[in-house]
């Protein structure tokens, strides 16, 4: 690599670098400054996210780094931001509620930042090797902050079954990866679609798909890898969770995204219907597990499965239109599920107890007529009601399916959202028509400002969806 093309891929992956760099010097801060620089750490890393952000919006151009590993592209740049936004505003949402959390440690922050460097270069992996050590820097940083509460036996289990369960998945990746590698030759996504396209398919290549496609299903809590996802989301903090459920999801989409689409597009048949079965069996079992839930951390876990399913409608359409619509669902549901933990967070007794039951939100609607109104317009979306963002959402993959022939996929979405609806209405009428067990502390100011702009969002998509749609027009046209 000579000096030219090192400085161009330097300048390529400016945003990344400001964040390794701002990790390891946050780091240094908070070990030389007293017990209390959490939330001066805080602020500092909100300000790197920020930094990392603007450059990566005004400054970088689009073109491969690092001999093809790394891509900077009009999807990765769409998919990045997005990311970016979903680990600032977490952060904003922990600055108050960190020590009631018992995470005030300027660890936390620190940690946050490295997993976020991981999805930026998730999503702009060109390569299996640099998709691995990316989708592992991200994944051994949320292990640690999954237990990073230590006086809590809840938080150290959950931590303990993620990493347990995502060193099964890791593994499952590797050992696929291992068998593209084998049959094709090649590592790169580019070179491995090339050879698919030269040579065709064989048995063990298939089996490397499904392996790969395997490993990744763990990271975005799709079924049957879902196992997971609501023991850590009830089990870890709070603000934690709230992390969990929002960028890395969107990060490790988009690498999903970029491997099917890019190196396995040859063989489009084979992986649409790993995704197809996976999409279904997420989506039903989102829908049905979720009715029995009484914990609201719980219940947005099963949620959670049930809407990457959705997602994953539009991806086994594998077409233009399909990505298109998995961007504007993982933009949207970022949203709703960010604001309804921003909800989640503000549940707490004057008495300063936090509560998560489904039935501590009795009668809200007469202590809190504010926070009822917003959550009840994002129980709203998150079951896909006309006209707000989630039902868009859910109309853009289920076209892209009918578009592709994927009929039976369309139709099992549609009444799978029917079943769905069914959890989040009864949480709107616990707080509209039950009686008030007790009123919750005022919420922060921040918690306040993050539920009331998701609210907005939610209600006012109709109003700006065609900008968003073009956006997300220009980066799906990325692969087609």
């Amino acid at each position: 690599m000579t000096a030219e093309t090192l400085f161009a891929s330097l300048q390529l992956s400016a945003p990344e670098l400001i964040l390794a760099v701002g990790a390891l010097v946050l780091l240094m801060v908070g070990v030389y400054s007293s017990e209390r620089a959490a939330p001066v750490v805080t602020g500092l890393s909100v300000a790197v996210l920020v930094v990392a952000g603007l450059w990566l919006v005004l400054n970088t151009g689009d073109g491969e780094a690092y001999a093809g590993a790394f891509l900077s592209d009009p999807f990765a740049k769409f998919m990045k931001v997005l990311a970016l936004i979903g680990s600032v505003t977490v952060m904003i949402m922990t600055v108050g509620q960190a020590r009631a959390a018992q995470i005030d440690r300027f660890e936390f922050p620190v940690l946050l930042l490295l997993a976020t460097l991981g999805m930026l270069l998730m999503i702009s992996a060109n390569d299996l090797i640099s998709l691995y050590l990316s989708l592992e820097l991200q994944s051994l940083a949320l292990y640690v902050v999954a237990a990073i509460n230590r006086d809590s036996v809840r938080s150290t289990e959950a931590g303990l079954k993620y990493f347990v369960l995502g060193a099964l998945s890791s593994g499952m990746l590797l050992y696929g990866m291992s068998l593209v590698y084998g049959f094709t030759g090649h590592t790169g996504f580019d070179e491995i679609a090339a050879a698919l396209t030269a040579e065709g398919r064989s048995l063990g290549l298939v089996f490397g798909l499904v392996f790969i496609l395997a490993g990744l299903a763990f990271k975005i809590s799709a079924v049957p890898f879902h196992m997971w996802t609501p023991d850590v989301y009830e089990g870890a903090p709070t603000p934690v969770t709230a992390f969990f459920a929002g960028a890395p999801k969107v990060a490790a989409m988009a690498m999903l995204v970029r491997i099917v689409i890019e190196a396995f597009e040859p063989v489009v048949a084979d992986w649409q219907q790993i995704v197809v079965f996976i999409s279904i069996a997420s989506m039903l079992l989102g829908s049905f597990a979720a009715i029995g839930q009484r914990n609201i951390k719980r219940l947005m876990a099963y949620s959670s499965i049930g809407h990457m399913g959705y997602a994953l409608v539009g991806l086994a359409a594998g077409s233009m239109a399909g990505v298109r619509g998995v961007i504007l669902y993982m933009l949207i549901y970022m949203v709703m599920t960010l604001g309804t933990f921003a909800c989640i967070l503000a549940m707490r007794r004057r008495d300063g107890e936090h509560v998560e039951g489904i039935d501590d939100l009795a009668g809200l609607s007469q202590t809190n007529p504010f926070m009822a109104t917003v959550l009840t317009i994002l129980m709203f979306s998150l079951a896909g009601i006309p006209p707000l963002a989630g039902f868009f959402a859910k109309y853009f993959v289920f076209v892209a399916a009918i578009e592709a022939q994927l009929y039976g996929l369309a139709i099992i979405g549609v009444l799978a959202s029917v079943v769905g609806a069914y959890y989040y209405l009864r949480v709107i009428k616990v707080m509209w028509f039950d009686e008030a067990k007790g009123e919750f502390a005022r919420s922060a100011g921040e918690l306040r400002l993050v539920y009331g702009l998701s609210g907005l969002f939610v209600l006012g998509y109709v109003l700006i969806g065609g900008l968003l749609g073009n956006a997300a027009e220009v980066a799906a046209r990325t692969f087609f």
